[in-house]
């Protein structure tokens, strides 16, 4: 962990800096796909700092939450997919590049026809105050004695209980462009924490990040720029997938790694990843007949939470796990077997990795008997 370091500082100065001008020892190349950076003035596609594009795997008509959102490229990327249907929010502290996004958000909205992006200022770890607000209060009323701060205290405790700048289950996917690794180490927590929070159950996470190879020693810690630099407060790769599952996550993968690294520094290599986490799985553990079927290659697997699903098995699961199991992402590697007859009366279970009888799921009376209609999909005789 970083000890000595003040990194909010440090990241502040270098991105302030950044904003005006464009520091190209912060970029990852990225190929985003160029029909969205059309309407995107080129200001902020010059002053963009990320490593991946979290952007390509929004949908249509979602609410999309950017953390770090800086100058707004990726949240004007999201817009234009998810339409005027979906709602794009973007999280960032810093005061240029805030100015920077709003700045150029009138003009994106004037080409695409549409306005649904929203820029807060506000600590992506601490995502229920929102700062412009405690500016706007701080501007009324200017704490000049101890009194003054136990009524900003209270003020700020009323906000993060009544009105959040990001409220709880309220997003369906939360995108990051190579700032996690910017927070510090103590805070790292709370920031996972916080992602999970205000997603819906049944929505992820897709973060692009930097990562290292090996654990970043303390020294390189406490180096302000490469930990501005997006290097020094990396997540080892192994550790990056820990902290989502930490903060009770499921259904980690990931998609992006990049193959050659970006940056080694003393013979620890840094490069590009992009993660893809869902929130969802937590519910009660109860049999209604279901059963899923691993399609393969491997003989078996294990979920997060140490279920065995053997090749070709009727595996008999909770209902929680079989509506997991039929949704991403897993759901192309499962066969769902739902019980032939809906039951009512539901018994707690324990997920074991036991094989379901198919007398269970087409129900213990079925008696049918089916002669002389085509057999095939096709229509054709088998």
């Amino acid at each position: 962990m970083s000890n000595t370091l003040d990194t909010e500082n440090a990241v502040r100065e270098r991105y302030s800096a950044a904003a005006k001008q464009r520091e190209v020892e912060l970029c990852c190349p990225v190929d985003y796909d160029t029909q969205y950076l059309k309407v995107i003035p080129q200001e902020v596609i010059d002053r963009d700092y990320g490593c991946g594009d979290p952007s390509k795997y929004v949908l249509p008509g979602e609410t999309v939450l950017d953390l770090g959102s800086g100058g707004g490229k990726i949240c004007f990327i999201a817009t234009q997919v998810v339409g005027p249907e979906g709602k794009v929010i973007g999280v960032d502290m810093n005061d240029t590049m805030l100015d920077l996004a709003r700045r150029s958000q009138t003009e994106v909205a004037a080409q695409i026809g549409y306005d649904n992006v929203l820029f807060h200022k506000g600590k992506i770890q601490d995502m229920a105050i929102d700062r412009d607000r405690v500016d706007a209060y701080l501007v009324e009323h200017p704490v000049m004695h101890e009194a003054g701060l136990r009524e900003l205290e209270t003020m700020l405790t009323k906000m993060r209980r009544e009105t959040p700048m990001i409220a709880d289950n309220s997003i369906d996917v939360v995108v990051s462009n190579c700032v996690l690794n910017l927070v510090d180490a103590t805070e790292k927590k709370q920031l996972f924490e916080e992602i999970f929070r205000v997603l819906k159950p049944g929505g992820r996470a897709v973060i692009s990040d930097i990562v290292s190879d090996e654990f970043v020693p303390e020294h390189l810690q406490n180096d302000p720029e490469l930990w501005s630099g997006c290097i020094s407060g990396a997540f080892q790769e192994s550790e990056f997938l820990k902290a989502f599952e930490r903060a009770g996550f499921y259904g980690i993968e990931i998609p992006v790694l990049q193959h050659q690294p970006w940056q080694t520094v003393e013979g620890i290599e840094f490069r590009s990843a992009t993660v893809i986490a869902y929130k969802g799985k937590e519910g009660p553990c109860d049999d209604y007949n279901d059963a899923v079927i691993y399609r393969g290659p491997f003989a078996k697997v294990f979920d997060d939470d140490g279920h065995v699903f053997r090749r070709g098995e009727r595996t008999a699961v909770c209902r929680n796990t079989f509506t997991i199991m039929t949704r991403a992402p897993y759901s192309q590697n499962f066969i769902p077997v739902p019980p032939h007859q809906p039951i009512s009366d539901a018994k707690p279970m324990l997920c074991s990795g036991e094989q379901r009888s198919p007398k269970v799921t087409k129900g213990k009376n079925y008696k049918l008997t089916v002669v002389g209609e085509d057999c095939c999909e096709t229509g054709d005789c088998c």
